[in-house]
C-alpha cells in the first residue's frame, strides 16, 4: 500500500513538473560553426536589390577579434522573448480600398504581404473597435441610449472589414493573430457627448463598455473572425480631433480590474489577452507601472502597446523606456501596435528615409524586448486614405482605386527583412556590435536557423565580420541598406 502511495505521489510531482516544463519556453539548440553556411539578402539603396540574395558565405576559426576589427557578435545560447508576429492594421480604410481594387490587385496584395515564401509573411494583424480616424465616417455598433446593447450588431464591418480580415486568415490557413483597438466608445457613453475631441469615459458606462468588448469578440467569433487580443484604449492621452477616449493610468487600471477582466472571464474568454497603454513610448512607464503595481488589476494584464509618434519630437527615440520596462516587468509582454508617417513633401521626396525609420525603430524595438511588431494600415489608397477626418497617410503598399494599380513603397521592403526571416516562435538572441553605424538585432527560428540584421544607414560603405564561438564570417553592407543573413 505504501509502495502505491508513494507511485502515485511521484506521478504527481512528475505531471506538474512536465505541466510547468510545458509552459515555460525552452531555449533554441543552434551553434555557429566552421561547417555553418550564410546566405545573404539585402535591400540597397540605388539598386534593384530588394530583400535579393546577394552572397552565400562560410565561417572560418578565428580567436578573440581585436577592437580595430569591425564586428557583429551573436551569442546563440543567450536567448530572450519570443517572437509573435509581424503585421499591419486592417483598418476600414485598408479594407474599402482593398475591394475597390480588381482581384488581381487583391491577390498582389495578399501575396505580397502574407505569402512567407514570396512575400514578407505577414502573421498578425489590428483592427478598430468602432470607427476610427481611416474609416470613412463615424459609426457604432449600438442604436443610441441603449444601454443594454440589445441592438449591438457588427453589421458595418460585415460589407468590407471582415471579408478582407477572412480572406486573410484564409491566406494564413488559420493562423492570423488578430489584435482589436478602439479609438472611442459611442458618444453618449462619454462625458463631451461625442465620439472625436477627446471626451472622458463615465463611470456609470464601465461595466456596459465592458460589455461591449465581449459583444464584440462573440459576434467576430460568429462571423467567422476569432479575436486574439484587446487593447483598452488607442492612444488613451491623445485629445484627437479623430474619434478619441482620454483615459488616466488609474481610470484604465479600475476599468480592467474591476470590468473588462472579470467579464471576460465571465463569459470564457479569458484566454483573451489584455493590453494596456497603447500609445507612445514616452510615458509607457509610468502608465504600465501604475496599472502593474495593483496585483488586483496586473492579474489580468498580458501586455502593454506602444507607438513611436513621440519620435516627431523626439530625436533619439525614447527606445530606453520599452527596455525599461521589459526589466522592470518582465513577464508583461511588449508590443509595438502602431506606427506610420502622414503625407509630406519631405517623406515624397526622400522616400528611402522612410524605409530607414522604419527599420531603425523596429531593430531598435526588437532589441529592447517587443514580442510583435505591427504597422498602421496596411493598404490605403491614392490619397492616402480614406479618412473622414483628412488624417491622409502612407502605406507601404497603396492602391490607386481609380487605375486598380498597387505602388509597392520602400518602407515594405525594409520591413520584409524582418518579418520574412523571423518567423513566429523564433527566439532573439545575443547580438553585439563594436561601431555605431552597424546596428544589429539577431534571431533563432525554430527550424535552428539564425537570422541576423544589419542596418546601415550611414552614407558609406562598411566592412564587418559575424563572429561567433570562435568563427568568423567576413562581408559588406552598402551605405543605406539592410541585410538579413540567415545562418545555418
Amino acid at each position: 500500500m505504501r509502495s502505491k502511495i508513494l507511485l502515485l505521489f511521484f506521478t504527481v510531482l512528475l505531471t506538474k513538473s512536465q505541466a510547468q516544463e510545458s509552459v515555460k519556453e525552452r531555449n533554441i539548440d543552434a551553434k555557429i560553426n566552421r561547417n555553418s553556411k550564410a546566405v545573404v539578402y539585402s535591400t540597397t539603396k540605388e539598386t534593384d536589390e530588394r530583400i535579393t540574395q546577394t552572397a552565400i558565405l562560410g565561417f572560418e576559426s578565428h580567436p578573440q577579434p581585436l577592437e580595430v576589427e569591425e564586428c557583429i557578435f551573436i551569442d546563440p545560447s543567450r536567448q530572450f522573448q519570443s517572437i509573435i508576429g509581424f503585421g499591419g492594421a486592417l483598418t476600414d480604410a485598408a479594407a474599402e480600398t482593398f475591394f475597390k481594387l480588381p482581384k488581381t490587385a487583391q491577390d498582389s496584395i495578399l501575396n505580397a504581404y502574407y505569402d512567407s515564401q514570396n512575400g514578407i509573411g505577414y502573421t498578425f494583424a489590428r483592427t478598430n473597435i468602432n470607427s476610427c480616424d481611416f474609416s470613412s465616417g463615424s459609426y457604432t455598433y449600438v442604436n443610441d441610449n441603449d444601454v443594454s446593447l440589445q441592438s449591438f450588431s457588427i453589421g458595418h464591418d460585415l460589407q468590407y472589414k471582415i471579408p478582407l480580415i477572412k480572406k486573410v486568415n484564409d491566406k494564413l490557413n488559420g493562423g492570423l493573430t488578430l489584435l482589436a483597438s478602439p479609438w472611442s466608445p459611442p458618444a453618449w457613453m462619454k462625458d463631451n457627448n461625442d465620439m472625436l475631441h477627446g471626451g472622458i469615459l463615465k463611470k456609470e458606462f464601465y461595466p456596459i463598455w465592458a460589455n461591449y468588448f465581449v459583444k464584440f469578440i462573440q459576434q467576430y467569433y460568429a462571423a467567422g473572425v476569432p479575436v486574439w487580443g484587446v487593447t483598452v484604449q488607442n492612444e488613451p492621452m491623445n485629445k484627437a480631433p479623430w474619434e478619441s477616449c482620454y483615459f488616466s493610468a488609474e481610470d484604465e487600471r479600475d476599468f480592467v480590474k474591476n470590468h473588462l477582466g472579470p467579464d471576460l472571464t465571465k463569459n470564457n474568454l479569458a484566454d483573451k489577452k489584455i493590453i494596456v497603454w497603447d500609445q507612445n513610448r514616452d510615458l509607457l512607464f509610468q502608465y504600465a507601472s501604475t496599472i502593474l503595481n495593483d496585483p488586483q488589476a496586473a492579474k489580468y494584464v498580458w501586455g502593454a502597446g506602444l507607438h513611436w509618434y513621440e519620435t516627431w519630437t523626439n530625436d533619439p527615440p525614447m527606445f530606453d523606456n520599452v527596455s525599461q520596462v521589459n526589466a522592470a516587468f518582465p513577464n508583461l509582454n511588449l508590443l509595438f501596435t502602431e506606427g506610420s508617417m502622414g503625407k509630406t513633401g519631405y517623406y515624397e521626396s526622400n522616400r528611402w528615409a522612410l524605409g530607414e525609420l522604419y527599420a531603425d525603430n523596429i531593430l531598435h524595438d526588437l532589441n529592447s524586448g517587443i514580442r510583435a511588431w505591427c504597422d498602421w494600415n496596411a493598404l490605403l489608397d491614392q490619397n492616402g486614405g480614406p479618412s473622414h477626418v483628412g488624417n491622409v497617410s502612407y502605406a507601404p503598399i497603396m492602391g490607386n482605386t481609380q487605375t486598380g494599380n498597387i505602388t509597392i513603397r520602400d518602407e515594405y521592403w525594409y520591413i520584409g527583412q524582418f518579418s520574412k526571416f523571423i518567423r513566429p516562435g523564433a527566439k532573439r538572441v545575443a547580438a553585439s556590435s563594436n561601431r555605431n553605424a552597424l546596428q544589429t538585432t539577431a534571431f533563432i527560428n525554430s527550424d535552428g536557423k539564425i537570422a541576423v540584421i544589419v542596418l546601415n544607414r550611414s552614407d558609406n560603405n562598411l566592412r564587418y565580420h559575424i563572429w561567433s564561438n570562435g568563427v568568423w564570417m567576413g562581408h559588406a553592407v552598402a551605405a543605406h541598406s539592410i541585410q538579413t543573413i540567415v545562418i545555418e
